[in-house]
């Protein structure tokens, strides 16, 4: 029985005509419509799927416009894109965090640069606060000095007015008992009198008063031409390293240090070859650099001249003897606080100057009295805190040789290492391989006892440092040969 809405050929066969297909994107594509679900051609459901031309499509238009064409379901290719879905979520999760991360880390990278900032102002304000503090005192022993030529000056003076007030009254005399001896009436007494005044008036014009030869206004000149000199020089020195400051802060290398390193490394070159060219592999040679020292002598050849710092002193400590003794204030002597930087504000500790960055270097310490600590630290270390992080061996950027009456110990990072040998001199030495990573601990007299060595890498110029105890005193030993 045929379809009632079936359309008969010329041949009187009924049959379904397959339309022509229709080119992509024209108006016969139009009539399935996605949106409703149904085919709005044949009004069948959109339950195939083209992969083709992918789009939904229901089975009469496959059959009329989808020849050859890659087909599936509706649900097979709802669940093949669900897990292409799936994956697309998960990688665009993951990327969402790694942003969510990458914006975290970078409000933790400002944090951080506004902390660096702060604390980098600090650290150069304390370095500036200190070129100042040691300008000030080199200013305060300028005027000292211009003081004493000035009351040189002043006494010289004095004693030329005075000496001329003295020959002034002797002339008013002499004039006077000319002017007697020109009115007198008598002949005889004139000629008494002449002869021997004549023979005083020429002693007084063959020895006229004194005078200073010497300019007293010369000193003052020569001091302003000196500081007028030194003046210049320190701007120019000035101006150069802060150029160098900005260079680096801008990402740029020290040129002088980079010059510095390669005649370093130049060097070292070629004393390796030199040695390396004559020695078989795979043996070493002992040169007398690798060679530790051992007599207090040899020690010596590594001298280095260490000053202490106010500007780091906590306010209870007193420096003296050229900034190299450092003890207790009396509590009636202690000075008023003034704030540096730099400044250990909880713990009596000082810090030298100088930083030790050589590859070997030595010095020596008198300790009189009781507790002391012998340490080396970073300049970073922290003066703030009440908390051991501010102590000498208390932190990571410290190591402190602890003495008492009884013993000594080795702090580093809060730990403690008691030695067995106790204290019988005073007189201690420290000595420093940089290149090597050491830190070693002595007593010094005539010869040298061993009490402990450290090993380390250090990453940064060592600066040596004390703590006091009640009633001590630590002088840095002057090692220069006038001074063994």
């Amino acid at each position: 029985m045929e379809r009632p809405d079936a359309k008969r050929s010329h041949s009187g066969r009924g049959f379904m005509r397959a339309p022509k297909r229709a080119a992509s994107g024209s108006a016969e594509t139009t009539r399935c419509s996605p949106g409703s679900g149904v085919c709005a051609r044949h009004n069948a459901p959109l339950d195939v799927y083209c992969c083709t031309e992918q789009r939904c499509v229901c089975a009469l238009c496959t059959s009329a416009e989808h020849s050859g064409h890659r087909i599936g379901t509706v649900r097979e290719e709802r669940r093949r894109k669900q897990m292409e879905l799936g994956n697309l979520q998960t990688k665009s999760k993951q990327i969402l965090r790694t942003q969510e991360e990458k914006y975290e880390n970078l409000g933790e990278t400002l944090k951080r640069i506004q902390e660096a900032a702060g604390e980098t102002q600090d650290y150069c304000e304390s370095v500036l606060v200190g070129l100042i503090d040691s300008l000030q005192r080199h200013y305060t022993s300028v005027r000292e000095l211009i003081g004493g030529h000035g009351e040189e000056a002043a006494a010289r003076v004095e004693d030329s007015r005075r000496t001329l007030q003295g020959a002034m009254e002797d002339l008013r005399k002499r004039d006077a008992e000319l002017d007697r001896l020109a009115q007198t009436d008598s002949d005889l007494h004139f000629l008494q009198e002449w002869t021997s005044m004549q023979r005083l008036c020429k002693e007084d014009h063959r020895h006229p008063v004194y005078e200073d030869s010497e300019d007293p206004f010369h000193p003052f000149e020569m001091t302003k031409r000196a500081v007028d000199q030194l003046g210049e020089q320190l701007e120019k020195i000035i101006d150069r390293k802060f150029d160098l400051v900005s260079q680096t802060a801008g990402g740029g290398e020290l040129q002088e240090s980079e010059e510095e390193s390669e005649e370093d490394d130049l060097q070292q070159r070629f004393e390796a070859n030199d040695t390396q060219s004559h020695v078989p592999s795979g043996v070493h040679i002992m040169t007398e650099r690798d060679m530790e020292p051992q007599t207090r002598a040899e020690f010596l050849q590594y001298a280095c001249g260490l000053r202490l710092d106010p500007a780091t002193a906590h306010e209870d400590l007193a420096i003296s003897a050229g900034d190299r003794e450092v003890r207790l204030s009396p509590l009636g002597r202690r000075r008023p606080s003034v704030r540096f930087p730099l400044r250990f504000l909880h713990r009596r500790q000082v810090l030298c100057r100088e930083g030790l960055r050589a590859e070997r270097c030595y010095y020596e310490v008198e300790v009189e009295g009781g507790k002391a600590e012998i340490a080396l630290a970073y300049r970073g270390m922290d003066r703030k805190s009440r908390t051991h992080v501010s102590a000498f061996g208390g932190n990571a950027k410290s190591w402190s040789l602890d003495r008492s009456a009884n013993h000594y110990s080795v702090s580093h990072r809060s730990d403690s290492v008691q030695l067995t040998a106790r204290p019988s001199r005073s007189r201690l030495g420290v000595y420093l391989n940089c290149r090597e990573g050491t830190l070693s601990f002595y007593e010094v007299s005539d010869t040298m006892v061993f009490l402990y060595k450290v090993e380390a890498e250090f990453t940064e110029p060592l600066y040596p440092g004390f703590w006091l105890g009640e009633d001590c005193c630590i002088r840095i030993c002057d090692l220069r040969p006038d001074g063994v």
